[in-house]
């Protein structure tokens, strides 16, 4: 019977990360994946395929705009250049077409040329823009550190205002109170607050939306003061698709002598003397371990693959209580004659490099915000576009695209009896109109499409409740509250069983930091190999 050093259960992009890294220390890994496909939400499947298109369409089920990972040392320390990874540079990273009139406010990496895009359509906003990016990067470069480790309590924060006291890297003298003011805000009210402009507002909103909470939830402000981290990295996409990052992971963690089973759903955790010692197939296999290491939900991990007399009944009831939301988005994946014409900027060259926010105001948003609270899908929801086969051609035939709409909010659990399996296509038409009614050119150019409602994540991706981030990104579930206290520091109550999914710090999106973090923690738990595998 083989036994390995670690066992990771999951292949997501944060799963690889773990054991990519502990792969590279020298310990001996098996990623185990339920699926046929590796990558987790982070994968891209060939689809769409035909007697006139018969290489097909190259489609992400996830995933597809990579922000958060490259302000990791990830991609840098994996070599995964090396592994058949090339990223392709989104600049500008997302435009933002006006919805009454001509013009679009680009946001390039250069904070120079994104003011240039904003004197044209609302020069009032030029130099808030300025100041708000300036504040916000030098708040995050410190949230950004914290980010990259395990949270630490109160003494994450107590760090945070000690680096602040002693070289006021985080406020300028005799901003501080506001300035904490404007952190524990909203992000609805922050964005209020700096701008004038309603295009701008919306934009910049949207784009914020995009990390789960509304924008009237307490202490969420950065979630529109990233904004700042995203002038510091880019937007890039992998060529060949986003999966091409999960790709390039299990090839070098391959090189190092680890292993990737796919079609290998693992059923139950074995403890044996209090230890993680392994795991049960669903087949019956058992395959054994010092360490496993799980990357699926935290629920889906403590409530059903743990047996229940190893979770005491206090941490079992909290983990049960996690707020996981009540669904976030859904999106649909087209094969498309040709790219959209925006009636805003018909011709405008720029404006497919990035995403595409397609939210016509505010109110618009708010009022989408309404009809999730209700427990009804939005009458008219806010959509960000995304046509990444202009920078990448690969993934479609000659002279087609690809155009991918994710739309926001859409609740998981509808409240008037209807079932998600019986309105998806009516809402996926929804998404299709709004893509219609900014672009007019689309209007019968859809070749064909992949629909994924909050039910269809759920089942594609194990993300209970269709939430793409695991649990709710609320400050309440947020640092050494995610997902609980008790499970904050990617170790259970059970020795030698580790966490490293979305559903732990510091969260959602193709970061990696979970997954970073869970590593470091898992080598100084188990002790460190003294030579590496190669």
């Amino acid at each position: 019977m083989s036994v390995y050093d670690v066992i990771v259960i999951g292949s997501g992009h944060n799963g690889l990360t773990t054991a990519c890294y502990l792969a590279k220390a020298g310990y001996r890994v098996l990623v185990l994946e339920r699926r046929d496909t590796i990558g987790g939400a982070v994968c891209t499947e060939t689809m769409f395929q035909n007697d006139r298109d018969p290489d097909g369409y190259k489609i992400d089920v996830g995933s597809s705009a990579h922000f958060m990972i490259h302000q990791t040392p990830v991609v840098r320390e994996l070599e995964l250049e090396n592994y058949g990874l090339e990223y392709i540079e989104m600049d500008p990273f997302m435009s933002y077409p006006l919805p009454d009139r001509e013009g679009v406010i680009h946001f390039y990496r250069s904070v120079e040329r994104t003011l240039e895009s904003i004197r044209k359509v609302c020069p009032e906003d030029v130099g808030n823009y300025r100041d708000f990016i300036d504040f916000w990067t030098r708040i995050n470069k410190g949230v950004l550190k914290a980010f990259l480790v395990p949270p630490k309590g109160g003494k994450m924060f107590g760090e945070i205002l000690k680096g602040q006291l002693r070289d006021g890297s985080m406020f300028k003298k005799g901003e501080q109170t506001d300035g904490l003011r404007r952190i524990l805000s909203s992000y609805g009210q922050v964005v209020d607050e700096a701008f004038e402009s309603p295009y701008l507002k919306a934009a910049l909103l949207w784009f914020a939306a995009q990390s789960g909470p509304t924008p009237d939830q307490a202490a969420t402000g950065d979630f529109a003061g990233w904004q700042a981290m995203l002038h510091q990295s880019g937007g890039k996409r992998p060529k060949g698709g986003s999966g091409m990052l999960t790709q390039a992971m299990k090839r070098m963690l391959e090189a190092y002598g680890g292993e990737v089973r796919t079609e290998s759903p693992v059923q139950e955790i074995v403890v044996e003397h209090g230890r993680a010692a392994g795991v049960i197939l669903s087949d019956g296999e058992r395959i054994n371990a010092r360490a496993v290491v799980s990357n699926a939900h935290v629920q889906t991990t403590m409530l059903n693959l743990l047996p229940r007399e190893h979770v005491e009944d206090h941490l079992y009831k909290r983990v049960q209580h996690i707020n996981t939301g009540n669904g976030f988005g859904m999106v649909i994946r087209c094969a498309v004659e040709e790219l959209p014409r925006y009636t805003a900027c018909p011709d405008d060259e720029h404006v497919h490099n990035g995403l595409q926010l397609l939210a016509p105001s505010e109110a618009y948003l708010n009022r989408a915000i309404g009809d999730y609270r209700k427990g009804e899908p939005p009458e008219n929801p806010a959509v960000l576009a995304m046509t990444f086969s202009r920078i990448d051609p690969s993934l479609a035939p000659s002279g087609k695209h690809l155009l991918y709409a994710w739309a926001q909010w859409h609740p998981y659990q509808l409240s008037n009896g209807e079932n998600w399996d019986d309105i998806r296509e009516r809402e996926a038409e929804k998404i299709w109109d709004v893509v219609e009614s900014y672009a007019p050119n689309m209007k019968d150019k859809r070749i064909d499409w992949y629909i994924q409602s909050p039910l269809d994540i759920e089942r594609k991706h194990g993300m209970l409740n269709g939430n793409v981030m695991h649990v709710e990104m609320s400050f309440d579930q947020m640092f050494m509250f995610r997902p609980t206290p008790e499970l904050s520091q990617y170790k259970t109550p059970v020795k030698n069983l580790f966490l490293s999914s979305a559903s732990c710090h510091p969260g959602g999106g193709v970061f990696a930091a979970a997954g970073y973090n869970a590593a470091m923690v898992v080598k100084a738990e188990i002790g460190r190999k003294k030579w590496f595998r190669r």
